[in-house]
């Protein structure tokens, strides 16, 4: 029987980000990226329903019979909390699990670049982490909303769904809200938050028109808004929250993203061969002045180049980044590939791994 013990201790026994219950295979656990399968029988459904249903409240249950999926967290004191999303396939339960530890890491655990450090000291304006699904985009926010907790005196307001990293008051005074516990959406906690006396604001996902239109607006009015998107490339991100907007009004918010963006993160995640951990590549963009007037101007498809110039500023693109994974001897040229933008430059950059 899969109890809520067992499967923390599943977890972190073996270090592991990830725990998919599908029936008819054996659980499966991701460690350092890569997917491994637990000794143990294949699932049946009923063996995913008695693990899983008793932890639902009845709004819960009532929503999975709704919709088909449904998401919540459940803790275990000085371990961590576990981020779930039961939902339904071909008509029976599955379960797919993120293990987010109590301690919240820090950005040289994590092997961030230097950069983002300096996001996290800014007054104002918008700063997004973006990437796929389990590129580390929520573990990132978090190490900088942990900074900011130990260095700086801010009132941080967090919108999260469901709550991830737990945090301590340090320097900061931190408040965490869950979405549809204690609001019904993201739109609507930012439309009031402005009024609970915020100096940083985390959105967990900008997901439509109205959260991300009510995310620019608080970073105009003189917040740190911290967000994050599903999206590959710093230029992709631009071009998302613009296009999202009606034709009509897509001039006017080129105007005010270029007015109140300070940097994008892209990040994906690879096996660090070297270690056995995860390595991260990230795309940095730092909004200059130049790069505010391509996006004021609609010539988002000069970004790129201009990712690649902005050395001196910190900038540096997916594939720079990724390459410099390959030089250090942390992941392959095949893993390389299978993440990069542009296969063909990659492949002619000199990579020899340095030791």
């Amino acid at each position: 029987m899969w109890t809520v013990d067992l499967l923390f201790d599943v977890l972190t026994d073996r270090r592991a980000s990830d725990l998919c219950f599908a029936p008819g295979a054996p659980p499966v656990v991701w460690v350092a990226g890569r997917m491994m399968p637990l000794d143990a029988p294949p699932l049946v459904p009923a063996d995913i329903e008695a693990a899983f249903y008793p932890l639902l409240t009845a709004s819960q249950r009532e929503r999975l019979d709704a919709c088909g999926d449904v998401d919540f967290s459940v803790g275990r004191p000085g371990v961590g909390r576990m981020r779930l999303n039961l939902h339904r396939q071909q008509g029976t339960l599955a379960a797919a699990i993120r293990f987010i530890p109590a301690a919240v890491p820090d950005f040289d655990g994590l092997k961030l670049p230097s950069r983002l450090r300096s996001f996290a000291d800014l007054p104002r304006g918008l700063v997004l982490v973006t990437g796929g699904a389990g590129a580390g985009k929520s573990t990132t926010l978090a190490a900088m909303i942990q900074y900011m907790n130990c260095t700086h005196a801010y009132h941080i307001i967090t919108l999260e769904d469901p709550i991830e990293f737990v945090f301590a008051h340090r320097r900061s005074v931190i408040e965490q809200r869950e979405i549809g516990v204690d609001c019904p959406s993201f739109a609507s906690a930012l439309r009031h938050v402005v009024r609970q006396r915020p100096d940083v604001i985390l959105v967990g996902e900008m997901r439509d028109l109205e959260t991300i239109s009510a995310a620019l607006t608080a970073a105009e009015t003189g917040h740190l808004v911290l967000a994050s998107l599903h999206t590959a490339s710093a230029v992709e991100t631009v071009n998302r929250i613009v296009d999202v907007f009606p034709g009509s009004q897509q001039s006017q918010v080129r105007v005010q993203l270029a007015d109140t963006l300070q940097g994008v993160a892209c990040q994906t995640l690879f096996h660090d061969e070297s270690d056995g951990t995860l390595a991260p590549a990230v795309e940095i963009l730092v909004a200059t002045p130049a790069i505010r007037r391509a996006i004021r101007d609609n010539e988002t498809h000069l970004l790129h180049g201009m990712i690649e110039m902005g050395r001196a500023q910190g900038m540096q693109t997916l594939d720079a980044a990724i390459a410099n994974l390959v030089r250090r001897g942390a992941i392959t040229m095949d893993a390389a590939l299978a993440k990069c933008h542009n296969r063909e430059k990659l492949q002619q950059q000199p990579l020899a791994t340095s030791h």
